[in-house]
């Protein structure tokens, strides 16, 4: 996911297949939940507040991103500038929760020191999540794993540890994990990453697949891309986690960039949105979520070409990529 005034590192090019889908699920015949609108739980920043967050009415916010205070310092702070404990992050944190909004901690993202990279050992790290979700009262936990750290063996095996261990002295806590896609389907890091997870005993709530910024060679539809990244996830969430049809795609959840994507030819439209939460419905996706809230308005000027982190480069409606995914 993007770093906050950070661009997202692009992965490399890997030919789209089956970018197109059909008709409603068979597997959904006679389910009365299918159709409806699915949560929608978009990422905001821990410290600033962006007026158009509540659009869409979230049942639930990623708050991103909770990391290492320095490289080698196995303690958390919000995007390595303030400190977890802060007065002003936990008070904003808790206004996210006045109309009911469920809180995820998104930790890690796409730049800075990832915990497991900084700790020594699963005790060390879990007492360091322990610590985010303490001062925050969430009982939800994200893990943005991407980059160099998804590459790192050993940060993988540490976090799978840790997270057992806090999922043993939490009970009930939520874990997902966000992943980079390609319209194929995860990384092969990605999938080792659910494999350890899963030999650990890590009871894992969600994968979300960030339907984003893909290569420079994926010039076509950005809704048929998300769509065929979610078929391809959900067949291999089947074969890792040892899920049903149904119940692979409920723990299926997809992120996008809206607007302009870090990849040149890349934009995510209010169309390709629409696309999308149809597309959720019709599936009974576990969620949507977008890269950010603070994005979804129209820049000063209009359109752009070049990425903005406080505007989506495209012409919109104050809010309208958060209306249309949200199904409001």
């Amino acid at each position: 996911m993007r770093h906050w005034m950070v661009r997202l590192t692009a992965v490399l090019a890997i030919a789209c297949a089956g970018c197109s889908s059909g008709g409603t699920s068979p597997d959904h015949a006679g389910d009365d939940s299918a159709g409806d609108a699915v949560p929608f739980a978009p990422y905001v920043s821990a410290t600033s507040a962006a007026e158009t967050e509540t659009a869409g009415k979230p049942s639930a916010y990623h708050v991103a991103f909770a990391v290492a205070s320095g490289r080698d310092e196995c303690s958390p702070m919000w995007d390595d500038e303030t400190a977890i404990g802060d007065a002003a992050a936990k008070k904003r944190i808790s206004a996210l929760r006045e109309d009911g909004a469920d809180i995820r901690v998104s930790f890690g993202g796409a730049t800075d020191t990832e915990l497991a990279l900084a700790c020594d050992s699963p005790a060390e790290l879990a007492a360091a999540y322990e610590q985010v979700l303490h001062q925050t009262g969430a009982e939800s936990a994200d893990f943005d794993i991407e980059g160099d750290t998804l590459e790192d063996s050993a940060a993988t095996l540490r976090r799978a540890k840790a997270i057992e261990l806090l999922q043993r002295g939490r009970d009930g806590l939520d874990v997902s994990f966000t992943l980079p896609v390609m319209p194929t389907g995860l990384t092969t890091e990605g999938k080792e990453l659910l494999r350890v997870a899963e030999g650990q005993d890590v009871e894992i709530s969600a994968v979300n697949v960030m339907a984003m910024s893909y290569s420079p060679s994926h010039t076509g539809d950005m809704g048929d891309y998300g769509e065929a990244a979610a078929h391809a996830v959900q067949g291999e969430l089947k074969s890792l986690l040892g899920l049903s049809e149904a119940d692979a795609w409920r723990t299926l959840r997809l992120t996008v960039m809206i607007g302009v994507n870090d990849i040149e030819a890349e934009t995510f439209t209010l169309d390709d949105a629409t696309q999308l939460a149809g597309f959720a419905s019709e599936r009974d996706l576990g969620g949507l979520s977008m890269w950010s809230s603070a994005r979804d308005r129209e820049c000063a000027g209009g359109a752009k070409a070049e990425v903005d982190e406080t505007c989506s480069g495209v012409t919109q409606d104050e809010g309208a990529f958060a209306a249309a995914l949200s199904g409001r």
